[in-house]
């Protein structure tokens, strides 16, 4: 009975052959019962060719239910609440919880014209490939359970700009992090980006000591301290631990990195300015893309917690213990704490002039290929080698609060 209570998906077959074991009562109320697999859902096109491919439940669950966050899908297959491996057949049907009806709420509906504007002011780039935004930090970039508003679901809402396909996440940014989001606007622009993205954590290795790379990404992060030596490379493994009993993880360095749970991360950094106070402003060019890969590097290699950081850098917060330097502007600053935004963010708040700094860390720059350039005289970009593309470089604000820092460091 308990077991039947805590699993929270499964997959059967209408018919004799079934996935997992069948709900029986009193459990039956629990479980919302997606339409069976279609004949017609076996067969897909990839770029310029077509492949009958089996249905994965994850792909079914997509289609079925798009108004669920991908985040939250993601989530359900990552704790191996159901077999995600396992290919469907016709006639095959997926039980979810019915808790998800309940947990989630449309992020997509009823915007003001505020909130609209506002997104808006947030591009920084458009082509008929690709939108940039200058993500706030604050915003959830996916949706999952407890977030009302992700900008994923804000922007299908808002910034279509008369494409019937709603703009598509292409890499992530930590919902505390700021600066350089890439979105698709086209399917095939989504696959383009996705592989550019994939093969740079991939081929890291090989761009190690490049000065031309397909895609470049930097960084720029206020720390605690001053590294030893002012530029270099981190190559450390990463992993995943279990925290307070299992309600959370965090993302540590693996010293065996042959470990099947590690991940390979590479980080190039040098020293941008350094302060009176002890602070530092770094340049960070993560070669691969791993989860809080910045942070941690900074914080257990360079021993330079990001400014902000409690989640890793929480001793040293309370070892440095000062963020009381001198004001600039005090009127200035008072007038713009009084703005409010839409989606409660509050961008000016958390310089650290402040008691309690927020997240230093901004996406400042970023190189990719052109990709509408590319797709405009190929057919697919399987087709079209991207190294000989024109780049497009990108370039973000720093946030309110950061840029005072930065003035005030450098006061």
């Amino acid at each position: 009975m308990r077991a039947a209570q805590s699993m929270m998906l499964r997959a059967l077959r209408s018919g004799q052959r079934q996935f997992s074991v069948a709900v029986t009562r009193p459990w039956e109320d629990k479980w919302l019962t997606l339409p069976p697999v279609s004949a017609s859902s076996s067969a897909s096109v990839e770029l310029n060719q077509l492949s009958s491919t089996p249905t994965t439940a994850l792909k079914w669950v997509v289609r079925c239910c798009p108004h669920l966050p991908r985040a939250l899908v993601h989530k359900l297959f990552r704790l191996r609440q159901v077999a995600a491996k396992d290919t469907l057949n016709t006639g095959d049907r997926i039980l979810l919880p019915q808790s998800v009806k309940v947990k989630q709420t449309p992020t997509h509906s009823h915007l003001t014209p505020q909130q609209i504007n506002f997104i808006r002011t947030l591009v920084i780039y458009k082509d008929p490939a690709i939108l940039v935004l200058n993500k706030p930090p604050g915003m959830p970039v996916q949706g999952g359970i407890n977030i009302k508003r992700s900008l994923d679901a804000v922007a299908a809402a808002s910034l279509n700009y008369g494409y019937s396909q709603p703009p598509r996440l292409v890499h992530r940014l930590d919902r505390d992090c700021s600066g350089i989001l890439v979105m698709g606007r086209t399917h095939t622009s989504t696959t383009v980006l996705h592989s550019i993205f994939r093969e740079k954590t991939s081929r890291a290795s090989d761009d190690i000591g490049k000065e031309k790379r397909i895609l470049q990404r930097r960084y720029w992060a206020l720390v605690l301290g001053c590294p030893r030596r002012p530029k270099g490379l981190v190559t450390a493994s990463l992993g995943k631990v279990v925290v307070d009993n299992g309600r959370s993880d965090r993302i540590t360095i693996v010293d065996n990195s042959t470990l099947m749970s590690s991940q390979h991360a590479i980080t190039e950094y040098r020293v941008i300015a350094s302060s009176s106070q002890g602070y530092t402003w770094l340049e960070l060019t993560p070669l691969t893309g791993r989860k809080h890969q910045l942070r941690v590097h900074c914080a257990e290699v360079l021993g330079t917690p990001i400014v902000g950081d409690y989640k890793y850098g929480w001793q040293a917060h309370r070892k440095w213990g000062h963020f009381d330097l001198p004001n600039v502007e005090d009127s200035r600053e008072e007038l713009l704490n009084e703005e409010k935004l839409p989606f409660g963010l509050n961008l000016n708040k958390g310089s650290i002039s402040e008691n309690h700094p927020r997240l230093h860390l901004h996406c400042k720059q970023m190189v990719l290929p052109n990709i509408s350039q590319a797709l405009q005289n190929v057919q697919s970009a399987s087709s079209c080698d991207l190294s000989l593309v024109e780049e497009l470089e990108l370039v973000a604000d720093l946030p309110p609060y950061m840029q005072r820092s930065w003035d005030v460091t450098n006061y």
